[in-house]
């Protein structure tokens, strides 16, 4: 079971994520972590007929790989955990209905990755799963076309723009045995900087992953020095600047804050102005770049935040501000398990 402790959950007996996978597609595969993912599809189209579909492939491919690697089978999964952009989630709710297992739609933006793991852990510490899949996916050309302009429009993208990463993430979750840790789950709460730029998500969500990570060090008396890392998820080179700053007024200098949308794509080569985002962009670089370096002994504890834009198709043209959310799970090595 886990014990609340403010607005985190610690688990005593920590649940494990016994095997992950990372799919994207081409510009993912020809970015500096293309070396670290279980599959890379050379179009974004992925052999489909439109971007949708495409997207609800990417998420049936995590999924499928994640559970070859772990020696499983559909049959042995209790709960699935998933979400994405699309509207509704489609994604998600079609790739399911394929895999046609028990399922559960959620919906944090961006967050989504490290909300599926905080709930997953919580659900496996209880006794109330086994087996759980936890996933998310982007698309870029879906994404554009629902929330900015289709891309035929060749609209001029702002050095504040981030990349939607084609790409996702997905973990197989077990109550015990080998595997990384998940040691504690802090749930956010929604902040609003009053960004109104669709055009600049980093400034939209810093100060939420800045409030959830000043909670989690209230909640559990830690210090930002006792960690390996600390990965944000997508709040790309603008974002992350903010975020330090935010933080640096607080009192607390980040020196080991590492953005998944800042690694994800070469920014000067590849031309994503500031850098990645989508909830495949922080899914995708926990399962392929993060969790390998805890299951090799190079990080012992890791903090991953995922941060999420909540505003919608219609709040944005209605000219409202953007409010966000993060989401943080702390993560340990095989070796860290036992909590101490």
């Amino acid at each position: 079971m886990a014990a609340r402790r403010g607005d985190t959950l610690l688990f005593e007996r920590m649940p494990v994520i016994a095997s992950h996978a990372a799919v994207g597609g081409k510009k993912e595969g020809e970015g500096p972590l293309a070396a670290e993912f279980d599959e890379l599809f050379p179009d974004n189209n992925c052999g489909q007929a439109n971007w949708e579909t495409a997207e609800k492939i990417l998420q049936l491919r995590a999924a499928r790989l994640c559970l070859k690697k772990a020696h499983a089978t559909e049959k042995q999964v209790s709960l699935v955990l998933a979400g994405d952009l699309q509207a509704q989630c489609t994604a998600s709710s079609y790739a399911l209905r394929e895999l046609h297992l028990p399922f559960v739609g959620l919906f944090g933006a961006c967050s989504t990755m490290a909300e599926a793991l905080g709930l997953g852990a919580a659900l496996c510490s209880a006794g109330l799963a086994d087996g759980l899949l936890a996933m998310t996916s982007s698309h870029f050309c879906a994404a554009e076309r629902q929330f900015r302009t289709p891309l035929s429009y060749g609209a001029v993208r702002t050095p504040t723009a981030q990349w939607t990463a084609t790409a996702a993430g997905c973990c197989l979750l077990h109550p015990a045995g080998q595997g990384v840790g998940i040691a504690a789950a802090t749930f956010g709460r929604v902040e609003d900087y009053q960004i109104k730029d669709i055009n600049n998500m980093g400034a939209a969500m810093a100060p939420a992953a800045a409030a959830t990570l000043l909670r989690y060090l209230h909640d559990t008396g830690q210090e930002s020095k006792d960690f390996d890392a600390i990965y944000t998820g997508d709040l790309g080179h603008l974002g992350s600047r903010l975020f330090r700053e935010i933080l640096t007024a607080e009192g607390l200098v980040m020196k080991n804050h590492i953005d998944c949308g800042s690694i994800l794509y070469d920014a000067a080569r590849q031309n994503v102005k500031s850098g990645g985002s989508g909830p495949g962009c922080c899914a995708a670089v926990l399962c392929g770049h993060i969790l390998p370096r805890l299951e090799r002994g190079s990080y012992r504890r890791v903090l991953f935040i995922a941060t999420g834009a909540l505003m919608s198709q219609t709040t944005f043209l209605q000219k409202e501000s953007i409010p966000a959310i993060a989401h943080l799970v702390e993560l340990r090595g095989p070796e860290c398990t036992v909590r101490g």
